[in-house]
């Protein structure tokens, strides 16, 4: 049966012991991450690419990365989410489209390009927008694989030079998190979460 948003939402637990003998197909993988990508980003530039480590090889090469942490190897896959310090770069590809279509006019593609060149000069809006979209990117993919009755946990972690470095990730992408997803073989138990009156500010 489906659940609704809210019920996936405050079922979801992280989980760190998995069932190493549940498999997740690459089609599923792909599913979930088509999933990830539909979501919001600064411009629409999709600051995002993900690593799929889905086998006992990538995992077992990823694990001293991640600290030796057992959940790296008994997930069924592990999504490396990182983020695009030159999204700017993909103005063209992202808003040429909706140029062609009619959805956008050429002058303000133009304004937009140039709204994001200027953004970009600053290697600190670089970072933090490749952060932070690709977190947005990252979440969506928990919920989407919640929903489909798979468990995850974001990890935070890990080695992110050597992850860079084994795995020849260009000095275009910084390491956000890692994301396992398998079956869960422990329940995850419920945590405590702060007062909405102690995190709320109304202004």
């Amino acid at each position: 049966m489906e659940k609704d948003f809210f019920t996936i939402l405050n079922e979801r637990t992280s989980t760190r012991a998995y069932n190493p003998e549940k498999e997740i197909s690459p089609g599923e993988l792909a599913e979930l991450l088509e999933a990830a990508m539909q979501a919001p980003s600064a411009w629409n530039l999709q600051h995002w690419k993900f690593l799929v480590f889905h086998g006992d090889e990538a995992q077992q090469k990823l694990l001293p990365i991640a600290y030796n942490q057992q959940q790296i190897v008994d997930a069924s896959a592990v999504i490396a989410v990182l983020g695009d310090l030159e999204a700017e770069k993909k103005v063209d590809s992202v808003f040429g489209p909706a140029v062609a279509s009619g959805y956008m006019a050429a002058e303000a593609k133009e304004r937009l390009a140039q709204n994001v060149a200027s953004a970009y000069q600053n290697p600190q809006n670089a970072r933090d927008a490749a952060m932070t979209n690709a977190s947005l990117a990252a979440m969506q993919f928990i919920l989407a694989a919640q929903a489909q009755g798979w468990n995850t946990c974001a990890i935070g972690g890990f080695n992110s030079q050597a992850l860079m470095e084994t795995f020849n990730v260009s000095s275009r992408y910084v390491p956000v998190m890692l994301i396992t997803i398998g079956e869960a073989s422990l329940k995850g138990h419920p945590t405590s979460r702060l007062s909405i009156k102690e995190m709320v500010e109304w202004v």
